[in-house]
């Protein structure tokens, strides 16, 4: 569904419908904002490999509610993700929790409380919470992997690559690597060094990743260089992405000095 205004005496809402998968409208950006119909809530960065991945948040009179200013579940949502980007992550689950208890349709594209329970070591809800989402959106990469990372501390990491959940091909190179590394098993050392080179988005996603694979192996020292590179590497120290925001989350929860 996409919105158009056009401008009389009388403002006037044309609404065309779209197949589409997720809840109409509300879209996760690279940078980790959201966008709502024709409603920009902050500013929206574009690179050379836009982020396809979870696309979220409302249903239809949901997201009109959230253009209106009248949808509390949606602004219980920025408030968490606030929250998560300043380190708070129980005071963003308990938003996301709220936001579920307004409006229970919200929790099935709820990736954003996933990461939130990972890192309170919530393991067995954050991996329901990524199925949910998973069955939803059957394209997210990232979403299959953070699955993954949740079932591989509860039942380590072979088990947890038994039930690895299958996905569609992501349009980012690394993240297709990235997927392949954890469903298969691979070397981290090759992920990043395929990409130290590539854009800043790609190698930051490469150290991210390799060293979250590194922390469901329970390698404590090898994950913390890669994720510290990455908070430190020009787009995980720069960028509005959520991601990056959660990389120095991870440093925050583990006790790793960046500095």
């Amino acid at each position: 569904m996409a919105l158009t205004h056009t401008h009389h005496l009388q403002p006037t809402i044309s609404v065309v419908i779209k197949p589409f998968k997720y809840p109409p409208l509300s879209r996760k950006f690279h940078n980790g904002e959201i966008f709502f119909g024709s409603t920009t809530f902050s500013k929206i960065q574009t690179y050379h490999n836009p982020v396809p991945r979870r696309l979220f948040l409302a249903s239809v009179s949901g997201l009109w509610d959230a253009v209106t200013g009248g949808n509390s579940a949606v602004m219980a949502i920025r408030r968490g993700m606030f929250l998560f980007r300043q380190g708070e992550v129980l005071g963003s689950l308990v938003e996301f929790d709220k936001a579920i208890e307004l409006d229970p349709r919200q929790k099935a594209y709820l990736w954003q409380r996933g990461l939130s329970l990972y890192y309170l070591d919530r393991y067995e809800e954050g991996a329901e919470q990524f199925r949910l989402d998973v069955a939803q959106n059957p394209n997210d990469t990232e979403e299959s992997i953070w699955c993954f990372l949740c079932e591989a501390q509860l039942y380590g990491v072979d088990v947890a690559r038994k039930r690895y959940l299958e996905v569609g091909r992501d349009s980012r190179s690394v993240m297709r690597e990235a997927y392949n590394m954890f469903k298969d098993g691979g070397d981290p050392e090759k992920l990043v060094a395929a990409f130290s080179s590539g854009q800043p988005n790609e190698y930051f996603y490469a150290s991210l990743y390799a060293g979250l694979y590194y922390e469901s192996k329970n390698e404590p020292d090898a994950a913390k260089v890669h994720i510290i590179s990455a908070c430190q590497s020009p787009y995980g120290s720069r960028s509005d992405d959520y991601m990056a925001a959660l990389a120095k989350v991870h440093c925050k929860c583990r006790n790793w000095n960046l500095n």
